[in-house]
């Protein structure tokens, strides 16, 4: 069965770890999913992103967000999660952290669901 290519989105300043862990997932054999690292390393014009990020993201065939708590307010979450509704991406939001809440979630970016091995088997099946 082909894995399902999932787009990333989260805050770059604070949750790094979260999407290094989940890229580490997709990477086990037993994964229904594979992400294409597109995370910028280092600052680039605004325009140059935008179009990096829309580019990104119409190939993926499903968007996710990893919640940490200041990801509601990360100004490049906010642009991605408007580029994957105006590309109609199915989406949804994972809370990044074992102490983490279904209140960080980001509007219009999809249900939130918590990590755990089930729900993304489920979700990405």
């Amino acid at each position: 069965m082909a894995k399902k290519k999932v787009f990333i989105s989260f805050d770059f300043d604070n949750d790094k770890n979260s999407k290094e862990s989940m890229i580490d997932q997709a990477k086990l054999p037993e994964s229904p999913f594979e992400v294409n690292d597109f995370s910028l390393k280092e600052a680039a014009p605004e325009k140059d992103w935008l179009d990096k990020a829309r580019a990104a993201i119409a190939r993926s065939e499903v968007f996710i967000v990893i919640l940490g708590p200041n990801t509601k307010k990360a100004p490049g979450v906010l642009k991605e999660v408007k580029l994957a509704n105006e590309l109609k991406k199915p989406r949804f939001q994972i809370i990044g952290y074992k102490d983490g809440s279904e209140d960080w979630g980001v509007p219009d970016a999809g249900r939130v669901y918590r990590w755990n091995w089930d729900n993304l088997k489920k979700l990405l099946a």
